[in-house]
């Protein structure tokens, strides 16, 4: 059964950073595109970076220069590595991957204060 479980969310400052980290199971996570998406309150829920089975990244553009997701594959866990945080980074963020159907983690809530 599929799994998967973020943490390292949080309250910091702007300009601040952190790193989340979705532990995933039940699937041969190698072999699989892993993504973040996140929801803010009010609005749909939105893709910000995802990575191949081949470690080939794309972002939002709104987060472009300030995160990175990254992966590994010996412990079954992709990250994002977010920098230079901004208020409007202010959301739940999920980890999600296909497995014949979408699976989502239970988010994990990171705010920025202005």
């Amino acid at each position: 059964q599929v799994q998967l479980v973020e943490s390292g969310g949080g309250l910091v400052p702007a300009g601040g950073s952190l790193r989340l980290s979705c532990s995933a199971s039940g699937f041969v996570f190698r072999l699989k595109t892993m993504y973040w998406y996140r929801q803010a309150p009010g609005n749909q829920r939105e893709l910000v970076a995802r990575i191949t089975p081949g470690d080939s990244t794309n972002y939002a553009d709104s987060v472009k220069g300030r995160f990175t997701i990254s992966r590994d594959n010996n412990k079954d866990m992709v990250f994002l590595q977010m920098t230079n945080l901004k208020p409007e980074d202010t959301a739940v963020y999920y980890c999600n991957t296909w497995q014949g159907r979408e699976y989502w983690g239970q988010g994990t809530q990171v705010t920025v204060s202005s």
